[in-house]
C-alpha cells in the first residue's frame, strides 16, 4: 500500500493529495486494476503486446529516420 506523510506541519491537504496521486501513477496500481477488470482471452493478450512491440519498433525506425535527415 502506498502512504504518503506530510512533509512538515504547513503542508496543505491538497499538496499531500497531489503528491499521493502522483505516486500511485508512476506506481502502476491503478492502471495494472483497470487493466484486469475484465477477462482478456490469452490470444487477445498475445495480439495486444505484440502490436505494442510493433508500435515501439515503428517509433525507434522513425527517430532513427530523423536523426539521419531522411
Amino acid at each position: 500500500m502506498i502512504q504518503v506523510t506530510r512533509k512538515d506541519s504547513k503542508e496543505s491537504v491538497e499538496a499531500l493529495l497531489r503528491r499521493f496521486n502522483r505516486r500511485v501513477q508512476q506506481s502502476g496500481v491503478l492502471a495494472a486494476a483497470k487493466q484486469s477488470q475484465y477477462f482478456e482471452k490469452p490470444a487477445s493478450k498475445r495480439d495486444r503486446r505484440q502490436r505494442a512491440i510493433l508500435r515501439q519498433e515503428n517509433k525507434l525506425a522513425k527517430v532513427k529516420k530523423l536523426k539521419l535527415g531522411r
